[in-house]
């Protein structure tokens, strides 16, 4: 039946292009999570009334996610192939994708947490100051665990798009669902590929989207 369907996708190029989708996905999330917590965390510190209050080093950080999180996707890849060419040592393939997907999502994944960490009650900051903790026991004992659930929210809205950006990769050769749905789906007239390929995205993204409201309920403790 499904055949009948989808006559012209080759399901072994289908599951390949999958789990290169689920690759670009899966490594640049945990990375765009690392650097988007210490990117968010230097420009919640070093703004004004906060524990490392700078205004040089805010300035300079907020410039930076400003300007990445602003760039265009598909432009930061052209932008960064002399980049990517130098770190990988090619400009096509799943690996080549990695540098432009974590440089473009990291600066919004930042600012979310920015936003998380400021929701956070002021006096809870203020009273383990108080109590004479310092500055990497707050981070530890009350910044990242009174911001849990919006982290776990923001970091749901990243991988998502995070999965559009690598569909947006594929079609410069960086593999996945994406270079698949274009090169055998649109460029040989082939609509059934297409659709598969976009079927298998929307799967991903409720999958993601599940896990990640899943979570943000359970360690919502309010």
């Amino acid at each position: 039946m499904i055949e009948q369907w989808f006559p012209n996708v080759d399901w072994e190029k289908m599951w390949e292009a999958t789990v290169q989708t689920l690759y670009m996905t899966s490594i640049s999330v945990i990375v765009t999570f690392i650097l988007g917590i210490l990117l968010g965390l230097l420009l919640f510190l070093t703004s004004k009334g906060q524990l490392w209050e700078n205004k040089a080093a805010y300035g300079i950080t907020a410039i930076i996610v400003n300007v990445f999180r602003s760039i265009p996707f598909i432009i930061l890849i052209v932008l960064l192939i002399p980049f990517t060419k130098a770190l990988v040592g090619t400009i096509i393939g799943e690996n080549a994708a990695l540098p432009a997907l974590i440089i473009g999502a990291a600066p919004f994944y930042a600012r979310m947490v920015e936003i998380a960490l400021r929701e956070i009650d002021k006096g809870v900051i203020e009273a383990a100051r108080a109590m004479g903790a310092s500055t990497w026991t707050i981070i530890r004992k009350v910044l990242i665990p009174e911001s849990l659930p919006a982290l776990v929210s923001g970091l749901t809205v990243t991988a998502i798009a995070l999965v559009g950006y690598t569909a947006m990769a594929g079609v410069i050769g960086a593999g996945g669902l994406g270079n698949l749905a274009f090169l055998d789906g649109f460029q040989r007239s082939r609509t059934d590929v297409t659709m598969m390929a976009t079927i298998i995205i929307l799967i991903i993204v409720f999958i993601i989207q599940f896990i990640g409201d899943t979570a943000t309920r359970k360690l919502d403790k309010r």
